[in-house]
């Protein structure tokens, strides 16, 4: 069994000019049925992300740019399935390995300083490649509503049954002493 992202498309950074490199990428849809699948979603009609790749500091990379998804996602309100559309920008620093951040290992004590409101560390390069399928699929993620709802789909919180206390009513009055 192979861990193989369900979308990958992999950029050699060595290869890369002093220009940089402008690339768009489109899910084919087997990769988009994957992604439907990991992300519980429906379908996913489209899904394409346009990058800029430019060198920045010793050995690293900057990538710029958004990713783009037609989508359909189900209602939290109502169940019912309906179109939605996902633009997510993108901006994500790497570096080499040994200067990106530090992958956790069994063991670690977990602490991590993180400064507020600072920039991210850097993602690692890995193998001299970084994937941008992998990215467009992090993105992509990113941007879906985690509760959708369907465009005039209004929550009506049900009634009372007839004037039964709730099972939870006894907790809502005063406590007395015994």
């Amino acid at each position: 069994m192979t861990d193989a992202p369900p979308f990958s498309r992999r950029v050699r950074v060595d290869a890369l000019s002093a220009e940089g490199l402008s690339q768009t990428i489109e899910a084919s849809p087997d990769e988009r049925a994957a992604l439907a699948a990991l992300n519980r979603l429906p379908a996913i009609a489209s899904l394409t992300a346009a990058f800029a790749v430019r060198r920045s500091g010793h050995g690293g990379v900057r990538v710029t740019g958004e990713v783009h998804a037609e989508v359909t996602q189900l209602c939290v309100a109502s169940l019912e399935p309906f179109a939605a559309t996902v633009e997510e920008p993108v901006d994500v620093r790497f570096a080499p390995a040994e200067d990106a951040r530090p992958l956790r290992r069994d063991g670690d004590d977990g602490d991590e300083t993180v400064e507020v409101g600072g920039e991210d560390p850097p993602d690692p390069i890995v193998d001299g490649k970084i994937d941008l399928g992998a990215l467009a699929a992090e993105f992509f993620a990113l941007g879906l509503d985690p509760y959708p709802r369907k465009p005039g789909v209004a929550f009506d919180a049900p009634e009372t049954q007839g004037g039964r206390d709730s099972p939870f009513a006894a907790l809502a009055k005063p406590k007395t002493k015994r």
